[in-house]
């Protein structure tokens, strides 16, 4: 439990010697926009998700098979911007790829944008969840989470990939003492889930309460928050800047 604790408080508060420095409370909040933004996908825009790639493949299963509430449509939305915001944050990755500050820094001035852009049509439509509102959002948010997850991909902190958890809650089970493993990295790992469950948490309470656009700007603070930090990190030349 203590070393889980240590594990937890370095994720936070990380060494700028380690070789990830600044990066991994960075993943963190990145996590957190993940529980928000899907949770106005799935409860606002109609059963689809904008991170969660896995979840719309289903989905379109379901729909193809006729089950009520599912679109392959907005799923099939929801795949292509995810496909094409992978491959403009991939471009950036490879673009400042001597420079894990400016893979980051880049990366979240475009998710930034179009996640900013999302909350001003949410907040302007009053029908936001319907018609061509509908897929301009799901697309502008698949745009900002395929950036995001092809930039935390490049980065590679382990067991942040910000965006997927099955493999995160397997590393929790299967590497713990009880399994035979040495329990690495549990504490980083219960902070991922934790951080994506808050996200959600926050989102679904504002959509069920009235606000579904507050979701989104929350995302968006925490994102140009994270943008102003990325741009102190491009002037480091520590070795956690330098790719793996």
């Amino acid at each position: 439990m203590l070393a889980a604790l240590q594990d937890a408080w370095t994720t936070v508060v990380p060494d700028m010697r380690d070789r990830h420095g600044p990066l991994p409370p960075m993943m963190l909040v990145l996590t957190v926009v993940t529980g928000l933004v899907d949770a106005v996908s799935f409860l606002l825009l109609g059963h689809v998700f904008v991170a969660n790639m896995t979840g719309n493949v289903v989905f379109s299963g379901f729909a193809v098979a006729g089950a009520a509430g599912f679109s392959p449509a907005a799923s099939l939305a929801a795949l292509a911007a995810f496909a094409v915001g992978a491959l403009l944050g991939g471009r950036v990755a490879h673009r400042a790829r001597a420079h894990r500050g400016r893979v980051l820094h880049l990366a979240l001035v475009l998710e930034t944008g179009l996640v900013l852009s999302a909350y001003v049509i949410a907040q302007t439509d009053a029908t936001p969840d319907t018609g061509t509102v509908r897929y301009g959002l799901i697309t502008l948010l698949g745009l900002g989470m395929g950036v995001q997850t092809a930039a935390a991909r490049a980065l590679a902190v382990p067991d942040l990939t910000t965006t997927v958890l099955t493999q995160t809650i397997t590393g929790i089970a299967s590497d713990s003492r009880a399994a035979g493993g040495e329990g690495g990295r549990a504490g980083r790992r219960v902070l991922a889930v934790v951080a994506m469950f808050c996200g959600a948490l926050v989102g679904a309470a504002a959509i069920l309460h009235g606000d579904p656009a507050l979701p989104l700007l929350l995302a968006s603070v925490l994102l140009a928050v994270g943008t102003v930090a990325a741009f102190a990190m491009t002037r480091s030349n520590a070795a956690w800047t330098v790719p793996l």
